[in-house]
């Protein structure tokens, strides 16, 4: 199996607490053959909120590209949900993104 890293903008417990009650986090980045992918994590209660409150504001709800539900958004979460997402070959369906996009990233996790 190849190896994925799991990369965050910002990988510290602040911003980690912060996304568990936010209910979503979009700094989360995968690399997988040396690819970067990008993948907005949001918990359903979230998505939701937001599905209501854009179709009472706007009439319309468009979801963000590369979504993925998790049970929390915790990193322990955020990478066994990557792990699956993996082996049902998620990450071939999805555009990677640039590599300066990534300039920043904070390693969260190594798996093989």
């Amino acid at each position: 199996m190849e190896q994925l890293e799991v990369f965050v903008l910002d990988n510290s417990e602040l911003a980690e607490f912060e996304a568990i009650n936010k209910g979503y986090r979009n700094d989360v980045y995968i690399r997988k053959d040396g690819k970067y992918y990008q993948v907005n994590v949001y918990h359903i209660l979230r998505l939701q909120q937001d599905f209501q409150s854009e179709i009472e504001d706007y009439g319309y709800y468009a979801i963000d590209p590369n979504l993925i539900l998790v049970k929390e958004v915790s990193n322990k979460e955020i990478i066994q949900t990557i792990i699956f997402l993996n082996r049902q070959m998620y990450f071939d369906e999805i555009k990677p993104v640039k590599d300066e996009e990534s300039i920043n990233l904070k390693l969260i996790s190594i798996m093989d």
